[in-house]
């Protein structure tokens, strides 16, 4: 809330973030970065928090950031589990843990299963966190499995996977943004896992703080120890025990003396202390003595070598005789679930019983306290504490019944995954992440080996975990599924499905040798058309998604693909030509348009929405190549319409979603159609957090006048890129140009030199004109930088390069005609002649029209061209170009004077 005058202010939290960043004098797009969320929201943000506050600009507003500031609330830490029971005991150990918190680094709760451990860490993390303002998280790692912690606390935290940047990189910059509290329970079983990333952690985020509770060590530098030991029998176990009884038993009273004699046989663990207490009010403390006096000669002496956990084991046997036939038989099977489970999970697993009777079963083991009731929305659901499952899969171990058992389970998860992939296009998130932990389970619990329930479960999982946008693990089960296929042909249908998810990583090599394992083992089963399908496709990812050096061979597998096809299979031609296309349009040429028509035809014949997809990128990708790109423009129009129609949950069909709205922008940009590109490049809900698509909004930023956001735009694409490690990303090179542009529009040589050397080393070359990403992106900075600061001395020779054949000609229409209005201003002999060589470049482009026209008035003295230049640059919403063409007419000289001001662009030389 804020008070402005007699006005009551009242803004959200958000709102506060985004009002505090705007008195750090951001860009909306930085703020974006800073919050993790997308421009648009940003702007919405922005538009209420000026209507509330009353005020016109962001000048005004930020007047108003420091009282966000004082006000914003830390972030907190989430996960941390609620107490419906009040803390008793441990006094000392949470001093020494809140004490050893003080600082950042690793502190380890270490004692036996029931000790009270996760029980203390939640009290430490709820008084600890107000002391961490960048928050953090609570993280249960009972239900979790070998290779998953890294996204169990990536999960926690809220931490949204960014493919292709990996996913630790992303966790490790969440955990760096300042004072964190992370809390890991229960590791004993993932002590590796856990241990590896807490040293790496700890290394790279100097403020960060880890609580772990585990049964041993993590054995990770630094780490300090705290041990928990039994509670003491003649105070805070009897406290313990008689608050616990009470809570059943109102009336409940016993003898200090006998109450500490029962805590001293439970050897005072917390767990076995409430677990006694909750019987306390129909056996009362005479009958619990004697039952566990019973239960401890039983089971000393058991397999279980630890003495405190046959003391546990005590325990918890005893509540287990106590039990009926039928409640034991449930109890047992419940152990199979890795997290909750509801009514209907344990019917499953249950051997014959009806519903009604299972649900009655379940109310009366959670009034024994042997399984924990809770409610999620309107669904009831229930889990075991580990110590429980522990002890009910020793029951279980090396009988019948365990055979049995992980059968139904098998069925469980299988028709689980299954029935929820059956409900991608409507609600099934919620419930997805409800079982998504025992879905796990139960597949790596699987053989890999041909077994049609695994399958289904594999397959299903791999189809849920991407349509989650999980696309590592989704990777990962598809291969898995692969694995488990009974039939070769199933097998190739997931290797594709991996192949393509490989592909939204941005992942290419993976996706091209996938794809060739999936031509070997359809070759083995004789499925020639299959076979040749998947050739096909390993053709078209390695001339369509990855680098030069897969290319060499691609001739040769489609040799091999057209000697082995089905001619009379309409799918299969489908995707021969597609492959045709791309290997033909590989070096471009407008000779190409016949074979990529080809391609085209042969989709419509299919009836294939993607596929066509497919086909109409090979045809617009030769257009813009042989310089027509209102056709190239036009084509990936077409084609929006097309994927619009498409499921994004399907990985075959979610790649050209993704290609077909970055190449729309691109186009657009080819045909000088800057609202176009810009509208489609701000589809968050197409490119989401990925750290390259959606780039070419650098581009039509800078072309459109918004410099500082292009330049903040650019700068997130260079982190991403060095932070992943400098990978292979030739096809950045042009956005890195367009920061060079916006930086010399603005008047910094030194910043547009930097981008320029930067431009290069992302092409991998050490002139742009040996690079055909960038050599005609780099050619048009140069010249309109020239230009719009007045450095004539290299006029002739950037001309000469304006005007160099390029093997890329996306960009070559903005070379072209800038470098012909450079020799125009630089007063070149043959300034006539290349203006009437670049007039072909006009009905392409509006930007090159718009230009074209001001270079004519330029040079033939004409204001009505000009005048005309000035209107084609507002027609397309390119304000800086609008601008310094009103400077060249008298009349609107300072019309132009003021717009360009307010760009904060430099003046340009006269």
């Amino acid at each position: 809330m804020r008070v402005d005058g007699l006005r009551r202010v009242e803004i959200s939290e958000r709102e506060a973030e985004v009002l505090v960043a705007i008195g750090e004098h951001r860009s909306n797009a930085q703020i974006a970065n800073q919050l993790h969320i997308s421009i648009r929201t940003v702007e919405t943000h922005v538009s209420s928090l000026l209507r509330k506050y009353g005020v016109a600009g962001r000048r005004e507003l930020a007047e108003h950031a420091s009282e966000a500031a004082a006000r914003r609330s830390p972030l907190t830490v989430l996960g941390i589990p609620p107490s419906r029971t009040s803390f008793i005991g441990r006094e000392r150990e949470r001093d020494a843990v809140l004490t050893a918190l003080e600082k950042p680094g690793l502190v380890t709760l270490v004692g036996p299963g029931g000790m009270g451990k996760t029980r203390l860490a939640a009290v430490v993390a709820d008084a600890l966190a107000s002391a961490f303002p960048a928050g953090g998280a609570f993280v249960d790692l009972v239900p979790v499995r070998d290779g998953l912690v890294l996204s169990a606390v990536a999960d926690a935290l809220e931490v949204v996977e960014r493919p292709p940047t990996p996913l630790v990189r992303t966790l490790l910059d969440r955990l760096s943004t300042g004072s964190v509290l992370l809390v890991l329970d229960n590791c004993e079983h993932l002590v590796d896992e856990v241990g590896r990333l807490v040293d790496r952690a700890l290394a790279g985020c100097p403020n960060l703080a880890v609580l772990a509770t585990s049964r041993e060590r993590l054995g990770v530098p630094g780490e300090r120890i705290i041990n928990l030991a039994p509670l003491s029998s003649d105070s805070d176990a009897e406290r313990l025990f008689r608050d616990r009884a009470r809570a059943v038993d109102p009336e409940f009273d016993a003898a200090p003396s006998a109450i500490r004699d029962l805590c001293a046989n439970l050897d005072g663990m917390p767990l076995a202390i409430e677990l006694a207490a909750s019987r306390s009010g129909s056996l009362g403390i005479d009958g619990l003595r004697t039952a566990l006096e019973d239960r401890l000669r039983l089971l000393t002496g058991g397999r279980h070598h630890d003495p405190r956990h046959r003391s546990i084991r005590a325990v918890i046997g005893w509540s287990y005789e106590l039990l009926d036939a039928d409640e034991r038989s449930l109890f047992r099977r419940l152990a199979v679930f890795a997290g909750g489970f509801d009514v209907e999970s344990a019917v499953a697993v249950s051997a014959g019983m009806r519903r009604g009777a299972v649900a009655d079963l379940l109310g009366r083991l959670a009034d024994k306290s042997l399984v924990v009731h809770h409610r999620a929305d309107a669904t009831s659901r229930w889990r075991m504490l580990e110590s429980l499952r522990a002890y009910a899969r020793d029951e279980l171990a090396g009988t019948a019944e365990q055979e049995e058992l992980g059968r139904r389970y098998l069925d469980w998860a299988a028709q689980t995954a299954v029935d929820l992939e059956g409900r991608l296009d409507g609600e099934w998130r919620r419930e997805f992440d409800a079982v998504a932990d025992d879905l796990r389970a139960a597949s790596a619990a699987t053989r890999p080996a041909p077994d049609p329930v695994a399958y289904r479960l594999t397959r299903s999982l791999a189809h849920l975990t991407f349509a989650k946008q999980s696309f590592i693990e989704a990777l990962e089960h598809y291969r898995a599924a692969a694995d488990r296929a009974g039939e070769p042909v199933a097998a190739v249908a997931e290797l594709r499905c991996a192949a393509a998810t490989a592909i939204a990583m941005s992942d290419g090599a993976t996706a091209y040798q996938l794809l060739l394992d999936a031509a070997a083992l359809a070759g083995t089963a004789g499925a020639g058309t299959i076979r040749a399908v998947a050739l096909a496709e390993a053709v078209t990812v390695a001339h369509r998604f990855a680098a030069p050096a897969l290319q060499e061979d691609t001739a040769a597998l489609l040799r091999e693909a057209d000697a082995v096809v089905d001619p009379s299979d309409q799918h299969a031609a489908a995707v021969l030509a597609s492959a045709r296309a791309w290997q033909h349009g590989a070096d471009g040429g407008a000779a190409d348009a016949a074979v990529a028509q080809l391609a085209v035809d042969a989709a419509r014949r299919a009836g294939e929405p993607h596929l066509l997809a497919g086909a109409l990128d090979a045809l617009g990708f030769v257009a813009a190549d042989s310089g027509r790109a209102r056709e190239a423009h036009r084509l990936a129009t077409e084609r929006l319409r097309i994927v619009e129609q498409l499921p994004e949950h399907d990985p075959l069909a979610a790649v050209e979603v993704i290609d077909a709205y970055y190449v729309a922008a691109v186009y657009a940009l080819c045909a000088g159609d800057l609202p176009a590109a810009l509208a489609i490049g701000q589809r968050d809900e197409i490119t989401g957090d990925h750290p390259y698509l959606g780039l070419q909004i650098v581009q039509a930023l800078a072309l459109s006048g918004r410099f500082h956001e292009a330049i903040a735009q650019a700068d997130m694409m260079w982190d991403n890129w060095l932070r992943d490690g400098s990978p292979v990303r030739e096809w950045l090179a042009p956005h890195a140009a367009a920061a060079a542009l916006a930086h010399g529009m603005l008047g910094d040589l030194e910043q547009t030199r930097m981008w320029r050397a930067r431009s290069c080393e992302l092409a991998r070359v050490e002139r742009p004109e040996e690079s055909k990403f960038l050599a005609a992106s780099a050619a048009f900075v140069d010249s309109r930088v020239a230009i719009h600061l007045g450095r004539l001395d290299d006029a002739s020779e950037l001309v000469e390069r304006a005007f160099a054949p390029f093997r890329r000609h996306w960009y070559e229409g903005y070379a072209r005609v800038t470098g012909a209005e450079l020799g125009v201003v630089a007063g070149l002999p043959d300034a006539a002649e290349r203006l009437a060589a670049v007039e072909r470049y006009g009905p392409e482009s509006e930007w090159a029209a718009a230009c074209l026209l001001r270079a004519r008035g330029r040079h033939e003295g004409d204001p009505a061209a000009v005048a005309a230049a000035a209107a084609g640059f507002e027609l397309i919403g390119a304000r800086a170009e609008r601008a310094c063409t009103l400077l060249l007419l008298s009349d609107r000289a300072d019309e132009g004077r003021r717009e360009l001001a307010e760009l904060g662009c430099a003046l340009p030389a006269t």
